[in-house]
C-alpha cells in the first residue's frame, strides 16, 4: 500500500509543478490555490509512504515521478520539445526508477 501512496504523492507533485506554471508567480488566485493544495497533499502522502519505505528510494521515486510526469505533460499539453534525446533521457530515468523499486526490500 505504501507504494500506491508514493505513486499518488508523485502524481500530486506533477500537479503542483504544473500549477506553478499557471499560477504566474502566485499572482493568479485559483492556480495558486491548486498549487499550494497539491504541494500539501503531495508532501503529506510522501510522509505517509516514508513510514514503511526506505528514505532514499522513496524520495528518489517521488522526485522521479514528478520530473518524468511533468516533462511528459509539458511535451503533450504545453507543446514542449519531443526531441529524441529528451525522450531517451526520460526513458533512462524511468529505468532507474524501476531499478530502485525492484531493489527495495519494502
Amino acid at each position: 500500500m505504501s507504494w500506491v501512496v508514493l505513486l499518488l504523492a508523485g502524481l500530486f507533485e506533477i500537479g503542483w509543478a504544473i500549477g506553478l506554471k499557471y499560477s504566474d508567480g502566485f499572482t493568479r488566485l485559483y492556480p495558486s490555490i491548486f498549487t499550494v493544495v497539491s504541494m500539501a497533499i503531495s508532501l503529506g502522502l510522501l510522509s505517509l509512504a516514508l513510514k514503511q519505505l526506505p528514505l532514499g528510494t522513496a524520495y528518489a521515486i517521488w522526485v522521479g515521478i514528478g520530473a518524468v510526469g511533468t516533462a511528459i505533460v509539458g511535451m503533450v499539453w504545453l507543446g514542449e520539445s519531443m526531441a529524441p534525446m529528451r525522450l531517451i533521457s526520460l526513458a533512462v530515468v524511468v529505468i532507474g526508477l524501476a531499478g530502485l523499486k525492484l531493489s527495495s526490500v519494502s
